[in-house]
């Protein structure tokens, strides 16, 4: 619950004078519901007793049936508003909600910004982003209007009908509804958690079988994959008619409740008319009304069944509070070492490495090349030296400094200017080739082809739209080694004191590495480069050749 409570702060805070108008405008609903119902219970009452007396020629019909139509088309406009406002402010809130996630996950380190890059876990925070919308729509808006319309209502009926009438209404309603609601939020827990777990797996399961449809056919595994997603439907289904079950029988006690506080407005009425307390079509508005209020409990039982659902995407969402994100992790109180005064920093060669295994001091124009066995650590350092990593994971005896100062200790936007990394997994938008360079700089089109020409790429666009070529998501169009190839020259294009690649040559022929590595040094004369590599670790370009050693843990 604690989860949920941050969450609903935190909407709440997003847009809060959105969700005033929204709430505000609920409340008018339901009190001109109940207004509706009142004065069309008096005032067929009272018509009834007035024709039954024989004055009816003299009884007022105007001015009620006036309000009466008044109420009810202006409750119907408010139910337009309401919709509206509640929405725009859901809207909203959700909208800040994601801002907020984006700002979070982008202080993350680089290993778990990639893993942010699987499909399953995107597929999970869209998931759980939408199913927070029910915690204004279908919880806390319907709540408040619920418990401050049962508020006004217990007031105006205590003046215009009595106390024991406004008591039984609002002692039959509230607590009562309050414990049949809370167990169906206690039920519904498990099912609602369970439903929203498989229908992701199912989801996922069955685009990785569409995906993987041919391999699984070949391995014989079709079969298999399609039991086990069998299974998991069974399962969704199962917890979905658990819900449904748990919901209906919700459904039915909150009728029963309906039907019993208005039974019990009707005896109240009757013994006050009976004691001569009030008049039988006051009395009427009572027994109407406690039969509107149920539009104020019975749509709260979607909210609470699917209070499990809710709950989950809470806690994996979770941490948000009013506070705007801390910006520790982007440090600026050092200058940029552009500026500095420093002697030492402005003496300091461009990248500096300190460890057991080997030392590294690389200045401008030079590149190193860093070899090692799969899986011994070569990207980890190429992390490091970008600031990717948390330097509290880092071993005791490693330095590294760029410019004489830690990456850590850097002016975060300075240092991006500065440095530059090309990961191995290439990250590339659905576009033009133009607006995929133009992530990296404010070049002209000269500019855009000279780097193009430097990742030995300008020829494969001549004859495809060139700058205007357009590629599918996540690069589709183009072949691993030319999405890479992209990516290199899109670095290029920044023009970084120190370019870090990881794998720049993968997937390329020797001819073609050849170009690129040649390509990049002509493009950026001045750069220190440092590339971790499998093959071609001897090339003329790289002046220092390092290999890793397995390190001893202690």
């Amino acid at each position: 619950m604690t989860a949920i409570l941050d969450v609903l702060r935190f909407l709440l805070t997003a847009a809060p004078w959105a969700m005033a108008r929204g709430a505000l405008l609920s409340i008018v609903v339901l009190l001109m519901g109940a207004a509706l119902l009142g004065l069309s219970g008096w005032f067929i009452t009272a018509s009834g007793l007035a024709g039954i007396a024989g004055i009816g020629i003299a009884f007022d019909f105007f001015r009620p049936s006036a309000g009466v139509r008044f109420l009810a088309l202006g409750r119907a406009a408010a139910r337009y508003g309401e919709r509206l406002l509640t929405h725009d402010a859901t809207l909203r809130a959700l909208a800040k909600l994601r801002v907020r996630l984006l700002e979070r996950e982008a202080t993350r380190n680089a290993r778990g910004l990639m893993q942010l890059r699987s499909e399953s876990v995107l597929t999970r925070i869209v998931a759980d982003v939408d199913a927070l919308d029910g915690l204004a729509l279908r919880l806390l808006l319907p709540v408040l209007a619920a418990l401050l319309t049962h508020a006004v209502v217990f007031w105006v009926l205590g003046w215009l009908v009595g106390w024991p009438m406004a008591l039984a209404v609002l002692i039959g309603y509230v607590p009562c509804a309050a414990l049949i609601l809370w167990r169906l939020g206690h039920r519904g827990l498990a099912p609602s958690h369970t439903a929203e777990v498989e229908a992701q797996s199912l989801r996922r399961g069955l685009i990785d079988t569409i995906r993987d449809r041919e391999a699984l056919i070949l391995r014989g595994r079709i079969g298999a994959r399609e039991e086990a997603l069998l299974e998991t439907d069974r399962s969704l289904r199962d917890a979905a008619r658990q819900l449904d079950q748990a919901e209906r029988a919700a459904a039915f006690r909150l009728s029963v409740l309906v039907t019993l506080v208005a039974g019990t407005a009707l005896v109240i009425g009757g013994w006050l008319v009976s004691d001569r307390s009030t008049g039988a079509a006051v009395a009427a508005i009572g027994v109407f009304v406690a039969l509107a209020l149920a539009e104020t409990v019975l749509p709260l039982r979607r909210g609470f069944a699917e209070l499990g659902r809710m709950a989950g995407a809470a806690r994996r969402i979770g941490g948000f509070d009013t506070a705007q994100p801390s910006s520790s992790a982007t440090p600026s109180h050092l200058p940029a070492p552009a500026s500095a005064s420093s002697a030492s920093a402005a003496d300091a060669p461009l990248l500096t490495i300190r460890r057991p295994d080997f030392s590294l001091d690389l200045g401008p124009g030079e590149a190193a090349a860093i070899t090692g066995a799969s899986g011994i650590g070569k990207t980890t350092l190429l992390l490091q030296i970008a600031g990717l990593l948390d330097p509290q994971l880092q071993d005791a005896g490693d330095k590294i400094a760029v410019l004489g100062i830690p990456p850590h200790d850097w002016d975060e936007t300075a240092f991006r200017d500065f440095v530059t990394m090309v990961p191995q997994r290439s990250a590339l938008l659905r576009g033009t080739v133009r607006e995929n360079l133009a992530l990296a700089a404010d070049a002209t089109d000269a500019e855009m082809w000279a780097a193009l020409a430097a990742a030995d790429l300008h020829h494969t666009f001549d004859g495809r739209g060139g700058l205007d070529a357009r590629l599918g998501e996540g690069g589709a169009g183009l072949s691993g080694g030319q999405a890479r190839r992209l990516c290199l020259a899109r670095a290029v294009l920044k023009r970084p004191r120190l370019l870090l690649l990881d794998e720049p040559t993968e997937g390329l022929d020797d001819e073609s590495s050849n170009l690129v590595l040649i390509g990049i040094r002509r493009a950026l004369p001045d750069s220190a480069i440092v590339a971790a590599l499998h093959r071609g670790s001897g090339h003329p370009v790289f002046g220092q050749r390092l290999g890793l050693a397995i390190r001893p843990h202690n």
